[in-house]
């Protein structure tokens, strides 16, 4: 069952339609600073979702003012937190991206905030700032911070804004529910109380400080990764950055170790007009869809190993020759069983993290290698304290995210790392002599081939808060698909979180629903270990099922 998983929105594949329009990056960045939010607008408030403030000019969600007020109240809450270290301050490829980070360092500089930026204006992946922020704080001294301007996979028109704290890691709801009401509360009072100077001051202040963000990433990737044994397999590898941050990685991670590491695309062009259209037609650079990943995907056969990244390098999408893209839930359980086996320095009691839709089949490898599970809600927010002190070996989404301890099992990132999990593919390519694609495979007749999809479907304002209201009691069916039900979750297991939905397991297969936070639409999870077929009859009872629970306003 190599590969069976799909992405249905709103329960329609992808139809040809009209070429993409391209952005005018010139209209947006004029956009960007010249239109004024109306906070009375819930759509045009600060907002932080699981991956920090994301929006787009031409709506009035992502603008300067925006940014202003953020970056006031992140410079707020430093002081009042005793964080008094540098800031590292990175952003993506995105058009918007270079605009917010010059009004970031204007309020930045203006507050008296050391600021680390990559010099000659170039790009920093995500894991990068956790990486930087993490190395900083393990030596004395004031306590380290960081900003990602990144809508993460997003379309070219949007932008994005997210801030790490002093454990390298996204902020928690209780950090970003601070900074986003003093932000809206700067926004209503039209950003008065915002400190800034002009960018010509501010990029040349002595508290802005460019470096070499690029040297200590890559020069402690050793310490992560085997890649000693990537060099002496002479592994063919090809990566695809979709125009993104990690571009200027590559060529000096494959110079300093000496690897065969060909990039196949190394444009940088913020309308990204080279990418294939994703699942409904739009621009994304979403390294886990096989629609925008067709470009690498053709390539495959000319790589013992590929993989694409996002513009921001959390995320990542393995490429096989056999496979094609693998599910990201599928090359999670194989690189989580690899590195259980060959990675003898972790902590015996280190807790595997997976959030709660994530594929089953992590579950069966954890439980057969006698270890510990972490289920926690969707978002990565969640495995950062576990990775940071060793308690969580691994942390994985089935969005394609993941991170994992050093081989001497301290903390490497305690955000996600998608050079990291592609180097990871290198590596077991050449250790064990078989590619991630092939390992699956083989994992699959050992533990089971589950068949995974998700499903987008319209979800109403108040449909919506109806699954807030959610209690496990509100689920009254005795079976789902024809086996028992074994449990009804409206928290995570791990950490007892509110998942926001709600999860309905049994031996066989499983159906989750979340509404989304972007979108009006909820999305419903299934996954069978049995057939398609099997699948099919979860999806249809659990559409009655929700439904059911969400006519009944969520109670039992």
């Amino acid at each position: 069952m190599r590969n069976s998983w799909e992405y249905h929105a709103t329960d329609a594949k992808r139809q040809p339609g009209p070429p993409v329009t391209p952005i005018d990056p010139a209209e947006l960045v004029r956009q960007y600073h010249e239109r004024i939010p109306d906070p009375s607008r819930p759509g045009e408030r600060v907002s932080f979702g699981t991956s920090g403030h994301r929006g787009t000019p031409l709506d009035g969600s992502f603008t300067e003012a925006h940014i202003l007020a953020i970056t006031q109240a992140i410079c707020e809450h430093r002081a009042a937190n005793g964080i008094a270290g540098p800031l590292y301050l990175g952003k993506d490829t995105h058009a918007v991206s270079p605009a917010a980070e010059r009004t970031a360092l204007e309020v930045l500089a203006a507050n008296g905030v050391t600021t680390i930026i990559q010099e000659d204006d170039g790009f920093t992946p995500t894991p990068v700032v956790s990486r930087a922020i993490l190395a900083h704080n393990a030596g004395r001294g004031a306590r380290a911070d960081g900003i990602v301007v990144t809508p993460s996979h997003n379309p070219p028109p949007d932008g994005g804004f997210k801030y790490n704290p002093p454990d390298g890691g996204p902020a928690d709801t209780t950090i970003t529910g601070a900074i986003q009401d003093r932000a809206n509360a700067l926004l209503a009072a039209r950003n008065r109380d915002v400190r800034r100077m002009p960018i010509e001051r501010a990029a040349t202040a002595a508290t802005t400080r460019p470096m070499d963000l690029v040297a200590p990433y890559v020069d402690a990737l050793a310490g992560a990764i085997d890649l000693d044994a990537i060099r002496r397999a002479g592994i063919h590898i090809g990566v695809d950055p979709l125009g993104g941050a990690s571009l200027a990685y590559w060529p000096r991670i494959a110079a300093r170790y000496g690897l065969d590491l060909t990039v196949v695309n190394p444009v940088i062009d913020p309308t990204f007009s080279f990418m294939p259209p994703d699942h409904d037609g739009r621009i994304r650079m979403d390294c886990s869809s096989p629609w925008a990943m067709a470009g690498l995907v053709k390539l495959k056969d000319e790589y013992d190993v590929a993989w694409g990244n996002d513009p921001d390098a959390d995320r990542h999408g393995i490429v096989t020759p056999g496979a094609g893209l693998l599910n990201p839930n599928h090359y999670l359980a194989v690189a989580l069983e690899y590195l259980l086996a060959h990675r003898p320095r972790w902590p015996a009691a280190a807790k595997i993290g997976k959030t709660l839709v994530s594929s089953a089949l992590i579950d069966r490898v954890v439980r057969t290698a006698g270890r510990a599970l972490y289920e926690v809600p969707v978002g990565f927010k969640w495995f950062a304290p576990g990775l940071y002190d060793g308690s969580c070996c691994f942390g994985g989404e089935e969005s394609a995210g993941a991170s994992f301890l050093q081989r001497d099992g301290s903390v490497w990132t305690t955000d996600k790392d998608g050079l990291l999990l592609g180097l990871l593919a290198a590596e077991i390519t050449a250790v064990t002599g078989r590619d991630p694609g092939t390992l699956y495979d083989e994992l699959t007749v050992r533990l089971g081939a589950p068949v995974y999809t998700r499903i987008d479907t319209p979800c109403s304002a108040e449909e919506k808060k109806a699954f807030q209201r959610l209690t496990p009691e509100a689920v009254t069916a005795s079976t789902l698909a024809g086996d028992p039900i074994e449990s009804r979750l409206t928290r995570a297991p791990g950490n007892g979180a509110p998942i926001g939905g709600l999860k309905v397991t049994t031996a066989h297969g499983w159906f989750a629903a979340r509404p989304s936070g972007t979108e009006d639409v909820y999305k419903l999870y299934a996954e069978s270990f049995r057939d398609d077929a099997h699948l099919k009859r979860i999806v249809a009872e659990a559409r009655e099922i929700v439904q059911g629970v969400i006519r009944s306003g969520g109670g039992g």
